[in-house]
């Protein structure tokens, strides 16, 4: 498979220009890919253009292209993204890590998400292709679209909204968000806190959920506290406070109803919820 749609690539892409690379989820390793929520754009391209200074455990001059995979269950990997490499940025080595310049490609992006192949040795997270070619493929996905469920069962964890307002199969999720005003609420799994929040106007849920899925905290003051408390504890920038947040909605409106009944509705739920004593309103 590499080989041909290597051979389609122009310039043609040979098995010498490939590493394979498998990343698994490390729950305790707060630098780590922890979980599914951590399969972002930003936070899998951070993890692996970062590699150990030892060229024992990552070659000195790695190949061009690195075709990434996550563990997908015991022996299943699937198919996350490629990236060119672009080389090491020298100015940015550490005594203990290297850096490189990736950037993505469109390299099997017809197979992304769909590809997966069986892992033979989970010790074994990187190797050059020419040994990975031989590793049985176990299952081309269909990518099917994804059916919206109706407002009152509308609930996604952060990495999931991310993907419901860019991914193609969330087509009708986006056309029904984009129709209504509401009230919603995102709850911080990790704790339990939960936040009321309102979607007025022109903006509708959709393009309010938008702003929380680029950069996790929609302007929200408490919000951005938690984003603020998690870089000064060495997290990494970005989104990473919001990766136990669970969006749901608690009510809808047509576009003509007026601020003045959202705004009665949204002080309502964060009464009943108490969000402003033990939750994360601050008003």
């Amino acid at each position: 498979m590499l080989e041909s749609v290597g051979a389609d690539h122009e310039p043609r892409i040979r098995l010498e220009d490939i590493r394979i690379i498998r990343h698994a989820f490390k729950p305790s390793d707060h630098a780590a890919l922890r979980g599914p929520e951590d399969l972002t754009e930003e936070r899998v391209l951070a993890y692996t253009r970062e590699q150990e200074i030892s060229t024992r455990r990552f070659p000195a001059d790695p190949e061009r292209y690195w075709v990434v995979l996550i563990a997908d269950g015991q022996r299943r990997s699937r198919l996350f993204c490629v990236y060119e490499n672009h080389g090491e940025l020298v100015p940015e080595r550490s005594e203990t890590t290297r850096v490189f310049d990736l950037r993505r490609t469109d390299f099997l992006e017809p197979l992304t998400g769909r590809l997966v192949v069986e892992w033979s040795s989970p010790r074994n997270w990187h190797r050059h292709a020419t040994s990975a070619a031989t590793l049985p493929v176990l299952e081309i996905a269909d990518r099917d679209k994804v059916p919206f469920p109706g407002f009152d069962r509308v609930l996604l964890r952060f990495h999931e909204l991310q993907e419901m307002t860019t991914d193609h199969r969330y087509a009708d999720w986006r056309a029904a968000l984009s129709e209504v005003q509401g009230i919603y609420l995102i709850t911080d799994s990790s704790t339990g806190r939960q936040y009321v929040g309102k979607a007025d106007g022109g903006e509708r849920i959709l393009g309010r959920w938008m702003q929380y899925a680029r950069d996790g905290h929609g302007g929200n003051l408490a919000l951005r506290e938690l984003a603020t408390a998690v870089r000064e504890h060495g997290g990494p920038l970005g989104t990473d406070h919001a990766r136990h947040f669970v969006f749901s909605i608690l009510r809808v409106f047509g576009p003509s109803t007026s601020s003045t009944e959202i705004d009665a509705a949204e002080s309502h739920y964060k009464n009943a919820l108490m969000t402003r004593e033990f939750g994360l309103n601050r008003n």
